[in-house]
């Protein structure tokens, strides 16, 4: 029964660290992905802007 605690706690312990690692590369490829669209919602604006796009 002891190794079967010692196993279960190793375990957990490895998966709980593994979902911190997952978590945190998921927001980090979000964000870039977000920093992304901005700024090709920035170019589209700037674009208009220059090309004398009237805004009515």
């Amino acid at each position: 029964m002891r190794k079967f605690l010692l196993v279960k706690e190793i375990y957990v312990d490895a998966f709980r660290n593994l979902g911190n690692i997952i978590l945190t590369k998921y927001f980090k490829a979000f964000s870039w992905f977000c920093f992304a669209l901005f700024f090709v919602v920035l170019y589209a604006f700037i674009f208009r802007l220059s090309t004398g796009f009237a805004f009515d």
